[in-house]
């Protein structure tokens, strides 16, 4: 019997070869999203859609405009927004409306306080500058 008269289903009966780590190069299964043996980060997990993850990303969606110097590197909407999951992408676009609409708060408020500041500082100033004086 030679080759040409095997059928391809029964030429490609082999079962396929195990994936093996990039830096270790032990078997691993393709659902492992870390090497057992070294530890290596073999495919990122999925982003949580848990409610405590939810909340955390809401939480930081609203506070992150006014302390955007300091929490920035912690808020993970992009990367929930850019998931292939579905449920993840309704989280991130929740996260980004969130924070678009606390900057436009914040904005708005820091503009108010300072507009009622101004008018402080102007009205004290007047009274000091244009006060009754003794006419040196």
């Amino acid at each position: 019997m030679n080759e040409s008269s095997l059928s391809p289903a029964a030429a490609n009966s082999e079962p396929p070869a195990p994936a093996l780590c990039p830096a270790c190069h032990q078997p691993v299964k393709p659902e492992f999203y870390f090497c057992p043996n070294c530890g290596k980060n073999l495919q990122e997990p999925p982003l949580s859609v848990s409610v405590g993850a939810q909340t955390g990303l809401y939480f930081m969606s609203i506070i992150t405009p006014p302390m955007c110097f300091l929490t920035i590197g912690a808020w993970h909407g992009m990367q929930y927004l850019k998931s292939a999951d579905l449920r993840a992408k309704q989280i991130g676009i929740i996260a980004v409306v969130l924070m678009v609409v606390s900057t436009v708060v914040t904005v708005w408020l820091v503009y108010a306080f300072t507009v009622q500041l101004m008018s402080l500082v102007s009205s004290l100033s007047g009274g000091l500058l244009g006060g009754s004086g003794s006419g040196l």
